[in-house]
């Protein structure tokens, strides 16, 4: 009996590991046709000759290319970035750069603007959005490394020969990497330091905030200007389309992310003007806030939602009494 009872735990083990080959043999097949649909272009041109930055000689981790996919790449890429694995970045976007420049060159020649339209109508655009953003990640990778020179090449040779390239924002709209790169030249230039990092309006606002504590006026300045400068628009739709304060929930007030970054980076702003003593430039920051962003709201740490109008009424009359 025990004999029999041996002979069949095995076979059911058997049976398992032969299900479990089939799946994991049916994994590699799916992710092999994934691959297969997105076309590889062969290097072609500057495309066949060395990128503008010559592959890092060692890596920290291994390279996973996964589907080869320009999107992969460039995803693999910011989040290498987002990490300071400089190797990392490198790898990712000279592998982007390598595999359809030569694509993205042939969409450039195509375009005599950027492309507009619906998002789909952009997106047909990928190898060219894909490899300009390879090289802005790129340039921010060598900023961030102080390797000036190389950070010039990579946002020269975007500017020069992928301006129509536009970037997806996980938030939902485009911006333009050549006209950030050419900000970033600037910066190189006159030797600001300014690091805007993915230009998200989350990330500009907690600059900004640091910035306030730093009773840093400039950097208040630089990243609140450029919140309010990339996302204003978007937050003067959101403001249209309310009658009143979110209250709902948590995600359905954060859903109105740019109107609550536009307006709490003015109010930022107006504080930063206000604890420099230039009450002309703290006023008018304040009445932006009341009047074109009535509706925005700031999310406290603490757990709960305040409301930059009604500081910047309260500021107001403080300014008053000044």
């Amino acid at each position: 009996m025990k004999k029999w009872l041996g002979l069949l735990i095995v076979a059911m083990f058997g049976f398992c590991a032969i299900d479990s080959f089939a799946d994991d043999q049916a994994a590699v097949s799916a992710a092999k046709m994934a691959a297969e649909s997105q076309p590889v272009p062969v290097p072609q041109g500057d495309a066949a000759q060395a990128p503008a930055v010559a592959p890092a000689a060692a890596v920290k981790a291994p390279i996973n290319f996964g589907d080869y996919r320009s999107s992969t790449l460039t995803t693999k890429a910011w989040t290498a970035l987002s990490e300071n694995d400089i190797e990392s970045v490198l790898a990712y976007t000279n592998k982007c750069i390598s595999l359809y420049a030569a694509q993205a060159s042939k969409m450039q020649a195509g375009l005599k603007d950027y492309a507009a339209g619906s998002n789909a109508e952009i997106f047909k655009y990928w190898a060219l959005n894909d490899v300009a953003t390879s090289y802005y990640i790129q340039g921010e990778a060598y900023r961030a490394a102080n390797m000036k020179d190389e950070a010039k090449e990579a946002y020269t040779k975007l500017i020069r020969d992928y301006s129509f390239g536009q970037t997806w924002d996980v938030k939902g709209w485009f911006w333009k990497p050549a006209e950030a790169a050419k900000e970033k030249l600037d910066m190189l230039a006159a030797g600001v330091s300014w690091d805007f990092g993915d230009y998200s309006s989350s990330q500009l606002v907690q600059k900004a905030w640091a910035g306030l504590a730093a009773n840093d006026l400039k950097a208040v300045e630089a990243y609140a200007n450029k919140t309010v400068e990339l996302y204003a628009g978007k937050a003067k739709d959101m403001q249209a389309s309310l009658k009143e304060y979110p209250w709902e929930s948590k995600e359905k007030t954060m859903s109105y992310w740019a109107l609550n970054d536009v307006g709490t980076a003015l109010f930022v702003l107006g504080e930063a003007y206000q604890n420099a003593g230039k009450k002309d430039d703290a006023t008018k920051a304040y009445k932006r806030v009341i009047n074109e962003f009535f509706y925005a709201q700031c999310w406290d740490p603490g757990g709960w939602f305040w409301k930059p109008s009604e500081a910047a009424q309260q500021k107001l009359g403080e300014l008053d009494n000044v």
